[in-house]
C-alpha cells in the first residue's frame, strides 16, 4: 500500500537531472512573471504581481508537463494553441467598455496577461533567453511607452 502512495506522489517526476531543468524553468517563469507583474502592480492595474506570475509559472507547467509524460510535438502544439485561447478568455475579462463611445479600459492589461503566457510557454519549451529577452521588451512596452502615450494624448486635448 505504502508503495503504491510513493508511486502516485512521485508520478511525472524525473530523474534528477531533469528534475533541475524543472525546477529551474519553474524558477524562471516566476521571475519573469514577477518582472511583468511587479511593473503592473506600480502602474496600480489590477492584474499584478501575482496575477503574472501565476499565468508565467501555468503555462511553464502546462508545457513541461505535456513533454514529460512523452506527449508528441502536435499534441503539445495542440495545448500551446489551448493555452493561447484560454488566456483570451481572461484577458477578454479584463477589457471594459465605458459609457463614452470610444473610451475602452484593460485592453494592454489583456495584452500583458497573453504575453505574460507567451513568456511562460517560451519558458516552458526551454528557450529560456528567448523568454528573457521578451520579457525585457514587454518591460520597455509597458514602463517606458506609456509616456510617450500620454504625451500624445495631451496634444490631442
Amino acid at each position: 500500500m505504502s508503495e503504491i502512495l510513493w508511486q502516485e506522489l512521485t508520478y511525472g517526476l524525473p530523474d534528477a537531472t531533469q528534475l533541475i531543468h524543472v525546477i529551474v524553468r519553474l524558477a524562471a517563469a516566476t521571475v519573469l512573471g514577477a518582472i511583468i507583474g511587479i511593473q503592473r502592480e506600480q502602474a496600480g492595474k489590477p492584474a499584478g504581481l501575482r496575477t503574472h506570475i501565476l499565468v508565467a509559472v501555468g503555462t511553464t507547467l502546462f508545457v513541461i508537463a505535456c513533454a514529460g509524460v512523452g506527449m508528441s510535438l502536435e499534441g503539445q502544439s495542440r495545448v500551446i494553441q489551448g493555452i493561447a485561447t484560454g488566456i483570451g478568455f481572461i484577458g477578454a475579462g479584463a477589457i471594459l467598455k465605458l459609457s463614452e463611445e470610444r473610451e475602452i479600459q484593460g485592453l494592454t492589461t489583456a495584452a500583458g496577461i497573453w504575453m505574460t503566457a507567451a513568456i511562460g510557454v517560451a519558458v516552458g519549451l526551454g528557450s529560456l533567453g528567448l523568454a528573457l529577452l521578451s520579457t525585457a521588451l514587454t518591460w520597455i512596452v509597458l514602463a517606458l511607452l506609456v509616456r510617450y502615450e500620454e504625451r500624445i494624448a495631451r496634444k490631442h486635448r
